[in-house]
């Protein structure tokens, strides 16, 4: 179902957006923050840098994840608009889109735990967090595209070829 202007974003998405609000903000004061200490005091803070990084990758893949059940994400639709008129053949495209990224989502989501595995033993140098947290959004981000798009395969959701887009 298409959500319109006037309806209502779902709480997880509201959660995802205020998320990713509260990072941004907290990224832009500290930066601001450093800038000024550093121009106008000759001085810093090194731990503005490692949080900014650390804010920024967990917002990117929150970003990800919310924009996957909006449509949002880049896709060729011109290529698959011209099967529209073609049922059978839209299906199995829709069917084969939706386990590419299925495979896609599985193959990141190996590579992130593995990342997340090598981060577990080792810290960031000023804050001391784990640096397992760097990879582990990506990982979130493929498990909830992953199952998103299970889920759509699983139900026979058609594809989303909105945004006004005409084949060219």
């Amino acid at each position: 179902m298409e959500r319109t202007a006037t309806q209502p974003a779902s709480w997880p998405r509201r959660l995802v957006w205020s998320f990713m609000a509260v990072c941004l903000g907290v990224m832009a004061t500290l930066v601001f923050i450093n800038v000024v200490l550093r121009y106008g005091f000759g001085t810093g803070i090194a731990a503005t840098e490692e949080l900014s990084r650390l804010l920024f990758v967990w917002m990117v893949f929150a970003g990800a994840l919310a924009a996957y059940p909006a449509g949002e994400h880049m896709a060729f639709t011109s290529l698959v608009m011209l099967l529209r008129h073609r049922p059978m053949v839209m299906k199995a495209a829709t069917a084969l889109i939706r386990l590419l990224v299925i495979v896609a989502c599985g193959l990141l989501a190996w590579g992130a735990w593995q990342q997340v595995v090598v981060g577990l033993g080792s810290h960031s140098v000023v804050l001391k967090y784990s640096t397992a947290l760097l990879p582990l959004p990506a990982l979130l981000c493929a498990v909830g595209i992953g199952l998103m798009a299970v889920w759509e395969l699983v139900r026979g959701t058609p594809l989303d070829l909105g945004h006004g887009v005409e084949v060219e």
